[in-house]
């Protein structure tokens, strides 16, 4: 063992000592590789990212946590005339070139030369060349990191560098920089030319970036220029901006202090030979003139209709099409009020979420006596939007499948701007356990899906005062139906929707599930033992142990699972059936009795998102997601008052089916932190809980939760993580209890292909519900010992518009291991789960 362990040691340092000496072979002689940065702060090492983007120059990349620079790798097993080498390869040897010509043909041999030399660019462009120390950039950076501290208020600060060359190629380069004290602002005073300019500022004043003893910020005077400007142009100062803000600093005999003067100049107008200075003035909008089906074809045309509404003129060169009312709740811009650029910027929002018109022109005309005439110019889309999309896909139920979906989207269907979309899916498939007459294409799927979106609140009274305008209320009213043959218990399912969303805030968003009603009926029962195929073999293995079988025969589907079930279950169980077989069996019909039921699913939601991120790249935020709903509590309310009937089980049944009651809550929050270079930190805490009530004894398959797979811990497969410590054999393992924690560092290796490692946490348990099990149920603190643990790393490659995410998951600690030791059993690439995604799962 010691002798083994000396071998590996040894090739490893063998190993590093060739990659190093690897790094330095493309740096030119007298040049070196630069290896490091080190920027001290008066004498303390800065590595933080703010401080390192200053510099002009970086070191290679390198991977985290390996430090390895791969990309100059790469670069370095490119060589150099390429071009030249091959034709010095080919002449190396008599007849090597006529040889292979006569072999290969001229032009296959160019097109030899062609790869080789096209590899040998692929490697330089995906590589990094070395970094090579030079003293300019050096120099320059030097200058930046004084730029910044002076623009942070350190008007001291002194800066220089050292370069520290070895004798193998390489050097690395120390800032040190002395800041000095800061300097803090003082007196804060204004200089306004004009009394209404300053009667707003001072309105305003205590929104003020620039206080008095604070640090002096460079980019605080900024941000205060900017907000003077909005803060102006949105009390009617129209022709107001930046420029007219400026600011004067002393420091002179301050003692470190600096006295700031706001400056705010009048109205410059200017003619051929003179600037003349007027005082600002307020405007008012005049007139609000909205035109609905603007074209560069139509301008200068006459108005063939036009509407007045709420002081809102309304024109089209044809005849208008649109209820007014549709429109001017999108603008924000009103008649006779004082002008706001911020209603021109909520206008914008507002026609384009109405998906009715392309991006709109907005123009504002100056007129006499300080007002305003603005015209809104739409330009409508087509009335009809056709879809289409294929899909040809593979699973464990199916060799192959392919799907259908077209789908019309119909504008203005009311004359309010309402927008009805009419989808459908028509699939067939192969599937993989079809019998022997069965046709090659023995599944199909047909299916039919309206949706009707309304850009307001439809309801009978006024909800402005409630929700207004501004928070973009819209209702969603939506039906669909489908009908599966050949896929599993083959079903069919109707859904309808009542939904009201809007947005308090650019970063909330809330929707109001008003009603969710799901129906499923599955018509394909016998076929259940097919589908489960565990639970057939646990049953018929009980059949050939008590001898209902012989150990050589197996029990027909669904005939033979079926009588087996009744003997075992009778009033008196049979002699031969132990406790534990009993049980067994009693449990696999429990399941079997869930799984195959029908569903009807009453429900309201409520949910809420909190979206930190400032755009698609922002890699610095939180989002915050709450949701809670509730089934089957009005249905039981009014059951006693319809006199509905209950069935055997004591449940109330509508339309002969027992309809599900609950109430169901999530909680999910995902933080990414930056650490610069495309490192990145992510994680997702989740936990969610549903609740039986009244006429139900569980949660409906279809809302009850599960575990592992791609999106969650990417150690186990989905569904086959849990409940608890169980060790189920089920093919769906799911629960009413979920907790789910995970972390995950990015990076990048190189060009578009990113890794990462992660951890992954988490499990499932019955709580409040049927199951007595208590390895599969949460009873105390004492479950979360049965949290499992997954860990693995992962590569990804983005292509821009979506990212393919390939991860490996080992299983960390398995509580399916009861009574044994849990951590690293299965640690291993035989028993590793190979995830494929498409994007990040969090």
């Amino acid at each position: 063992m010691k002798l083994q362990f000396s071998k590996i040691t040894l090739l490893v340092l063998i190993t590093a000592q060739l990659i190093s000496c690897d790094s330095v072979k493309r740096v030119p002689e007298n040049e070196h590789l630069l290896t490091s940065n080190t920027v001290l702060i008066n004498g303390k090492k800065d590595n933080t990212e703010l401080i390192n983007n200053l510099l002009y120059q970086e070191p290679n990349s390198r991977i985290p946590v390996v430090g390895t620079p791969l990309r100059l790798h790469v670069y370095n097993l490119a060589r150099n005339n390429k071009d030249s080498l091959f034709e010095a390869w080919l002449d190396k040897t008599p007849n090597r070139r006529a040889r292979l010509t006569k072999r290969l043909s001229k032009k296959q041999l160019d097109k030899l030369k062609e790869s080789s030399v096209g590899f040998n660019n692929w490697l330089r462009k995906t590589g990094e060349a070395p970094v090579i120390v030079n003293e300019d950039k050096a120099k320059k950076s030097v200058d930046r990191l004084e730029a910044y501290y002076t623009n942070n208020g350190w008007f001291d600060v002194e800066a220089n560098y050292s370069i520290n060359k070895t004798d193998n190629k390489r050097a690395d380069v120390v800032y040190n920089v002395e800041t000095g004290v800061p300097f803090v602002l003082d007196t804060i005073s204004e200089k306004i030319k004009s009394p209404l300019i300053d009667s707003i500022y001072q309105r305003t004043k205590n929104h003020t970036l620039v206080k008095h003893n604070e640090p002096y910020k460079s980019s605080n005077f900024s941000q205060e220029r900017e907000r003077i400007s909005n803060e102006l142009r949105n009390s009617g100062i129209y022709h107001f901006n930046q420029d007219y803000v400026t600011f004067e600093m002393d420091t002179i005999g301050t003692n470190k202090k600096v006295n700031v003067e706001v400056q705010i100049q009048n109205r410059a107008i200017r003619t051929q030979d003179s600037i003349k200075r007027v005082p600002f003035n307020i405007y008012k909008i005049k007139d609000v003139n909205i035109i609905t089906d603007y074209s560069f074809e139509n301008r200068g045309k006459p108005f063939q209709d036009s509407i007045f509404y709420k002081g809102y003129k309304i024109y089209g060169y044809n005849k208008i099409k649109y209820r007014p009312k549709a429109l001017t709740d999108a603008v924000f811009i009103n008649p006779n009020t004082v002008f706001k650029d911020s209603d021109r910027t909520l206008t914008y929002r507002h026609l384009n979420e109405l998906r009715t018109f392309k991006y709109p022109n907005i123009d504002y005309i100056e007129n006499e006596n300080n007002t305003l005439t603005d015209s809104i110019r739409l330009t409508p889309l087509k009335k009809f939007s056709l879809g289409f999309s294929a899909d040809a896909s593979t699973s464990n139920i199916q060799t192959i499948g392919f799907s259908l979906n077209p789908s019309l989207l119909i504008r203005n269907v009311f004359r309010g701007a309402e927008t009805f979309e009419i989808s459908a899916i028509t699939a067939i498939g192969s599937s993989q356990d079809k019998k022997e007459n069965d046709p090659f294409f023995d599944i199909n799927e047909i299916g039919a899906d309206l949706k009707l979106t309304i850009p307001r609140f439809f309801f009978p009274f006024n909800t402005e005062k409630i929700i207004p305008k501004y928070m973009s209320p819209s209702t969603r009213i939506s039906l669909a139906t489908t009908s599966q043959t050949n896929i599993g218990l083959d079903k069919q399912t109707f859904t309808g929707i009542f939904n009201y969303n809007w947005q308090p805030s650019a970063k909330v968003t809330n929707s109001l599930n008003v009603f969710n009603i799901q129906y499923v009926r599955n018509l394909n029962i016998q076929n259940y033992f097919n589908v489960y195929e565990n639970s057939y073999s646990s049953l018929n293995e009980v059949a050939q142990d008590v001898g209902y079988i012989n150990s050589e025969t197996d029990l027909e589907i669904p005939e033979g699972t079926d009588a087996f079930l009744s003997y075992v279950l009778a009033d008196d169980t049979p002699s031969e059936i132990s406790t534990t077989q009993l049980s067994t069996v009693n449990s696999i019909n429990e399941r079997k009795t869930r799984l195959t039921e029908n569903n009807l699913i009453l429900a309201s939601s409520f949910s809420l998102t909190n979206d930190e991120r400032t755009n698609l790249f922002d890699e610095d935020f939180s989002i915050f997601r709450f949701k809670l709903e509730l089934a089957g509590n009005l249905l039981s309310s009014l059951s006693d008052a319809f006199g509905l009937k209950k069935n055997t089980d004591n449940r109330y049944e509508l339309f002969n089916v027992a309809y599900s009651q609950y109430v169901k809550t999530e909680l999910d929050y995902v933080k990414h932190w930056s650490l610069g270079n495309k490192n990145i930190i992510a994680t997702r805490s989740y936990f969610g809980i549903a609740i039986p009530l009244g006429n139900s004894s569980n949660i409906p398959f279809s809302k009850s939760f599960f575990a592992g797979g791609a999106n969650d811990n990417r150690a186990w497969t989905a569904y086959s993580l849990g409940p608890g410590s169980s060790e189920s054999s089920n093919e769906f393992n799911e629960a009413n209890l979920k907790l789910a924690l995970s972390v995950e560092q990015r990076f990048n290796i190189f060009g578009s292909l990113n890794g990462a490692i992660f951890v992954d946490a988490g499990n499932i348990w019955n709580v409040l519900d049927d199951v007595t099990d208590e390895n599969s149920t949460f009873t105390s603190f004492k479950s979360l010992k049965d949290i499992a643990l997954g860990s693995g790393l992962g590569l990804r490659y983005d292509f821009s518009f979506f990212v393919f995410r390939f991860d490996i998951g080992f299983k960390t600690y398995d509580p399916s291991y009861q009574d044994q030791n849990r951590w690293f059993n299965d640690y291993n690439f035989s028993n590793a789960v190979y995830n494929i995604g498409i994007n990040y799962p969090f």
